[in-house]
């Protein structure tokens, strides 16, 4: 027994001391077994039972499965081994690229099979010609393994072509050094193929390939995009019409296109269309002595002749209006003619064809549209009711409509509404006397008596507005009545039909809509707590609801007062009685029970007029968040 006691000893001592000596470092905490037999240290099996992958931060994938230990771990103490790509790898690249190999290389191999892709996130994407470029074509240094970066213009590249460029001489012409701007990535070549012209389409009449006919070859920069610039000489020789005699304006394209030889031609007259009896081909017809600039639109510029000339009617002694569009067409012959009369619609009684009947003497301008202008004698005639007697608007459309016969007809009463027990066909009942005009629309101009005879309750002497409507519909016999009291909303325990449980003496103005009015004996005689001893506020809406039995009640003491459930008194007292000591008199309050003298006098040493009083804590303190 003793002996084995040894045994176990020494193989314990023996395991701390291998421990405490490992060649690998204390990172490595596996046991020897796994990698080492007990024959000797350098004999390693074939199968290693250690996976990197989870073990590590470092994923042994692509080439990196096959690669011997020793060629990462160069030192026994594993844990020296970096994961960075530099550490094991010789950057050829000479810091060009960055550290990082994996923005480009993979673990499988070294070729790169993405140039075009990687290129899109640097701002210089590889389209056009460049895609099928060599790295090293752009990227020219001594090792042909630097990528260091270049330029993103065209000229960093390109200065030599844009230098040796004789036809036309870029740099003596002032051109710019963005190739892009003229040239295509998608053609091969710099030549006039490639030449990106939109700004100014080269195409028909401008399709030419000789700069030369636009272009001073000295100056590319400063040609003229507007027409005149290279075709004065057209502009001036044009003789049908004499564009130049005729003011045309010398911006081609507003008549031409670009066509070869200015044809077809045409003229944008939509500002006076050329329709009907205006469709003449002729232009000096309308523009006379070839002047085409400032012709007149008014249509008695060229019709004068014609309107002095019509009889039937005649234009001229009927002051007709000279715009002959008012009432013709553009028509050959002025057929057919109509006359717009929708400024007094000839319907019914007015669908009159004969211009005369109202348009005496042969007048036409300012004929008067007045009812009473053509129908004056109707309206003095009229006795049912007597129209002039009663003061009857003299506008017929306000009752009539223009059936002939003036029927039926219909008084607009929409000022003051008949329905209910306002709808009386006697007119009589409310006009008097025959007299319609200045009847006075207020209640009591009819209902005087009504409102005097009322007692239940008595609305002379209590004061009511006479204004029935302010209670009553217009309903017969006044039910039902309802009176808005909006202004004091009788809700809930204000929910009273008695009127005089709050109007007392059958006074009804005047009453005092606050609550202490009605509510003094229920302040007086609340003790729990007591209102009065407490001097609680007399408006009874800063706690109460109007719920019968004053509940549900609440307090806001926070806002009203003194923040006690919020801020740093929060959970700091138990009933009102610790701070209001005074069960009679909550304005009594007291800071110096919680807060000693020794305590307060300590944190204001330094305070100018400091008090050790209650009032005084208020006065500084009133919201201590």
């Amino acid at each position: 027994m003793r002996r084995l006691s040894r045994i176990i000893v020494f193989v314990l001592l023996f395991t701390a001391i291998g421990f405490a000596q490992s060649p690998h470092g204390s990172a490595l905490t596996i046991d020897c077994a796994s990698c080492h037999t007990t024959s000797d240290w350098n004999s390693i099996p074939d199968e290693i039972p250690f996976n990197h992958n989870d073990a590590t931060n470092f994923q042994l994938d692509g080439a990196h499965q096959w690669v011997d230990c020793s060629s990462c771990h160069q030192s026994l103490i594993f844990e020296e081994a970096q994961d960075n790509c530099l550490s094991c790898h010789l950057d050829v690249h000479e810091q060009s690229v960055g550290a990082n190999c994996t923005r480009c290389h993979t673990s499988d191999n070294w070729l790169v099979f993405n140039t075009v892709e990687l290129h899109q996130g640097i701002g210089f994407p590889l389209e056009g010609n460049h895609r099928g470029l060599s790295c090293v074509e752009c990227h020219e240094s001594g090792n042909t393994l630097d990528y260091s970066p270049i330029g993103t213009d065209c000229s960093s590249c390109h200065m030599d072509d844009y230098q040796a460029t004789s036809n036309p001489n870029h740099s003596a012409a002032g051109f710019s050094t963005d190739c892009l701007e003229c040239h295509s990535l998608e053609t091969t070549g710099w030549n006039l193929a490639s030449l990106n012209h939109d700004f100014f389409p080269l195409e028909k009449g401008h399709n030419t390939r000789n700069c030369t006919l636009c272009h001073d070859l000295n100056n590319y920069s400063n040609v003229s995009s507007e027409c005149i610039s290279c075709h004065q000489q057209d502009f001036n020789s044009a003789s049908d019409p004499n564009h130049l005699a005729s003011n045309f304006p010398n911006d081609c394209a507003s008549c031409h296109t670009i066509d070869p030889g200015w044809a077809p031609a045409t003229f944008n007259h939509d500002f006076f269309p050329l329709t009907s009896g205006h469709d003449i081909q002729d232009c000096a017809a309308c523009h006379t002595n070839n002047q085409f600039e400032g012709t007149s639109s008014e249509c008695v510029s060229c019709h004068l002749d014609n309107f002095n000339a019509t009889v039937n009617p005649n234009h001229s002694n009927a002051g007709y209006t000279q715009n002959c569009a008012v009432c013709h067409s553009t028509n050959p012959g002025w057929a057919p003619a109509s006359v717009n009369h929708d400024f007094f619609p000839l319907t019914l009684g007015h669908e009159i064809q004969d211009c005369t009947a109202c348009h005496t003497n042969g007048s036409y301008a300012n004929t008067s549209s007045d009812c009473v202008s053509c129908h004056q004698n109707d309206y003095e005639a009229t006795l049912e009711p007597n129209h002039s007697e009663s003061g009857f608007p003299t506008d017929c459309a306000s009752c009539h409509s223009t059936n002939p016969g003036w029927a039926p007809a219909t008084v607009n009463h929409d000022f003051f509404p008949l329905t209910l027990g306002h709808d009386i066909q006697d007119c009589t009942a409310c006009h008097t006397n025959g007299t319609y005009s200045g009847t006075d629309p207020n209640c009591v101009s009819c209902h005087q008596n009504d409102y005097d005879g009322t007692l239940d309750p008595n609305h002379s002497e209590v004061g009511f507005s006479n204004d029935c409507a302010s209670c009553h519909t217009t309903n017969p016999g006044w039910a039902p009545a309802s009176i808005n009291h909006d202004f004091f909303p009788l809700t809930l325990g204000h929910d009273i039909q008695d009127c005089t449980a709050c109007h007392t003496n059958g006074t009804y103005s005047g009453t005092d809509p606050n609550c202490f009015s009605c509510h003094q004996d229920d302040y007086n005689s609340t003790n729990d707590p007591n209102h009065s001893a407490a001097a609680f506020p007399t408006d009874c809406v800063l706690c109460h609801t109007t719920n019968p039995g004053w509940q549900p009640t609440t307090f806001d003491h926070d806002n009203q007062y003194f923040p006690i459930y919020s801020g740093e008194h929060r959970g700091e007292w138990n009933s009102c009685t610790d701070c209001h000591t005074n069960a009679s008199d909550y304005s009594v309050f007291t800071c110096t029970t919680c807060h000693t003298k020794n305590e307060t006098d300590g944190e204001h040493d330094e305070v100018s007029g400091y008090v050790y009083e209650s009032n005084a804590c208020f006065t500084c303190h009133p919201n201590p968040d």
